[in-house]
């Protein structure tokens, strides 16, 4: 949590980095010590340039810290339902 806690202080930081939020799972299907950044994106088109920004990062020392940690990574999207009526 103290190399997530860098990232999150990357994130404050930069006014161009994708505010987001991040949660560990307590009860759920996945691990504890899973870690997952949410952030909702009005489109796929932003979704996919957020990942190409990430890419091009230049945050390579946490992430070289970070990849020992990772067994795993998983990218998701997921479409919002509102039924609600305007």
């Amino acid at each position: 949590m103290d190399l997530e806690r860098k990232f999150d202080e990357l994130e404050k930081s930069r006014p161009d980095f994708p505010k987001a939020k991040r949660m560990q799972p307590i009860a759920a299907h996945e691990p504890n010590n899973t870690l997952i950044w949410q952030h909702e994106f009005p489109d796929m088109e932003t979704a996919y340039k957020t990942l190409d920004f990430f890419n091009g990062m230049n945050t390579r020392e946490l992430f070289r810290q970070q990849v020992p940690f990772m067994k795993q990574v998983k990218i998701e999207f997921y479409k919002t339902l509102d039924f609600q009526q305007s």
